[in-house]
């Protein structure tokens, strides 16, 4: 049983940052692949951000790249994402996740992670 506990959303302007966690439920992240997904109103989800077991290898989709930032905190079992310039268009509830598989994490071929956090609502005004 895998299981993820979302916090750190909330509302900021334009150009603002904010921090999610991720707490998991144990030492999982030398053997799972963890990530945040977003979905919009509307929209697709989609990944933003993933890391491979063992932290050594990051991926973030191309409209993010530069502005966020994902680590791993050991110690406390917590998956972490900086949000930094952030634009309206970065508003969308995300979602943390977690699966062994790099293809579902990464969604290559529509595949999805296994397990996922209740999410948390981020809002970006212009």
């Amino acid at each position: 049983q895998v299981d993820l506990v979302e916090s750190g959303g909330g509302s900021v302007q334009a150009g603002g940052s904010l921090r999610l966690s991720c707490r998991t439920s144990g030492d999982i992240f030398n053997t799972y692949c963890m990530g945040w997904f977003r979905q919009s109103l509307g929209g697709e989800r989609e990944m933003v951000a993933a890391i491979a077991p063992g932290g050594g290898v990051t991926r973030y989709a191309d409209s993010v790249k530069g502005r966020f930032t994902l680590s791993q905190d050991n110690a406390e079992n917590t998956l972490v994402l900086q949000m930094n310039s952030l634009k309206p268009e970065d508003t969308a509830m995300y979602y943390c996740a977690a699966d062994p598989s790099w293809a579902r994490m990464t969604a290559i071929g529509a595949r999805v992670p296994n397990h996922w956090g209740q999410g948390t609502q981020v809002t970006v005004s212009s």
